[in-house]
């Protein structure tokens, strides 16, 4: 399915530009006439969401670089100046740091959606693949970050992290070193974190490019996963699709608004504003929240070594969900076993969080151990055993067929069909 555009600009400056530039085709095409299933939810909003945060953490961010200072002996105390004597920079400061928060939130969202949906299956593979390296790049970027203040948890936070590479054999403490830029944690480290928490977003908005574009090639999924047949199944991107996500933002960015202006440094970490102390070690590292199911896996693992492995593994083999997954029925409202261990794999990611902020020691550990396992069993094994022999539900004809019949509530309005061709 395509969408050939018909802009047709009756400017004579647009007809100019669109004869040596067709800019405004492009996006008439891709944003305006796109076909785009008519059964959507909310849960496909959050691409646009995420979008929406991205832009706005490129924009704070800037401001904010403008007025830091990368280097260890100023670096805390440019903070506290740009939230006391900046105009505005209390409010640039939060919006940039629980941005960062309420990104990962919508890219937690998006992950779930494509999980449950089956976003990941033939022909989106490369989608996918996309968009788990977008999650990598937010994963470092916003790590590096979390170091920039350079209070007590930003210093050991950036020691311990980078201090896991040293477990690779013969290669491990080279890299530690041109990590740090010398032999400990100091301002050469700050400097390349500064530098690259800065060169990153735009890294991320290059492979966004390359996401939309990938998604424009293979067209949406959908929650019945079936694939748009005819007129009566798609609709026009404008306005159908672009009024939900407009007024999902809005209130995705209620919620942002409550916590800049209530409860800016609930997500945040007391021990971030006690400047970094190279002497003096916190009782208990903990990276942000949106880190903490996977530091629980590191921690789990005894080995320092296998420890970093399952971290990654845990990261990347989200990238082979489409070869993992054996099962040709996409979406889990048609796959009644699947759902019901996807359900179960959500919670113990949400376990592995809560267990992740606290001290490693005891039954935290062993419950850790215990969910760990059960992530990596529900990728490796239950997960292709399913495909080969769960019985699924029978799959509506038609997109327009099950919307029919599950009624206006069924996860999407029912406007006219739009102009775009199939």
């Amino acid at each position: 399915m395509s969408a050939n555009s018909i802009y047709k600009p009756q400017n004579p400056v647009m007809q100019w530009m669109e004869r040596r530039l067709p800019i405004a085709s492009l996006i008439h095409s891709s944003f305006v006439v796109y076909p785009t299933p008519r059964n959507l939810n909310y849960w496909w909003t959050f691409g646009g969401i995420l979008s929406f945060m991205l832009g706005a953490q490129i924009v704070t961010g800037i401001v904010l670089a403008m007025h830091y200072t990368p280097h260890v002996d100023l670096a805390f105390n440019s903070i506290e100046s740009i939230m006391r004597d900046v105009n505005y920079g209390w409010l640039l400061r939060y919006l940039h740091a629980n941005g960062a928060s309420f990104f990962f939130v919508a890219g937690y969202a998006h992950i779930i959606r494509g999980m449950y949906y089956g976003s990941y299956k033939d022909p989106r593979e490369v989608l996918w693949i996309l968009g788990v390296i977008l999650f990598l790049l937010m994963i470092v970027t916003g790590f590096m970050g979390y170091v920039l203040p350079w209070g007590q948890m930003s210093f050991w936070a950036a020691t311990v992290i980078t201090n896991l590479f040293s477990a690779i054999p013969g290669v491990g403490d080279p890299i530690v070193t041109w990590l740090w830029g010398g032999y400990a944690v100091g301002n050469p480290t700050l400097n390349r974190f500064y530098s690259l928490h800065y060169l990153l977003p735009f890294v991320i908005a290059g492979v966004v490019v390359l996401h939309v574009w990938a998604l424009h090639m293979v067209g949406q999924n959908n929650p019945t996963g079936v694939e748009p047949k005819t007129e009566k199944d798609i609709v026009a991107f404008t306005p159908y699709a672009t009024a939900k996500d407009a007024f999902f933002i809005g209130v995705f960015c209620l919620f942002l608004a409550w916590f800049v202006f209530y409860i800016p440094n609930y997500l945040g970490h007391s021990d971030n504003y006690i400047p970094a102390n190279p002497g003096q070690t916190p009782t208990h590292i903990v990276p942000e929240w949106y880190y903490l199911p996977f530091y629980a896996i590191l921690r789990a693992i005894p080995s320092k070594l296998l420890g970093v492995i399952a971290l990654l593994s845990s990261i990347v083999l989200l990238a082979f969900l489409p070869w993992l997954d054996t099962s040709r029925v996409r979406s889990a409202n048609y796959r009644p076993l699947y759902r019901q261990f996807l359900i179960v794999f959500f919670l113990v990611v949400i376990g592995l969080g809560y267990l992740g902020s606290q001290p490693p020691e005891g039954g935290y550990v062993i419950a850790a151990r215990i969910l760990t396992a059960y992530y990596f069993v529900f990728l490796l094994i239950i997960l292709p055993l399913l495909g080969l022999f769960e019985t699924t539900k029978p799959l509506p004809n038609s997109i327009s067929e099950s919307v029919l019949r599950g009624g206006l509530s069924a996860g999407a309005s029912a406007p006219p069909p739009s102009g775009a061709k199939v």
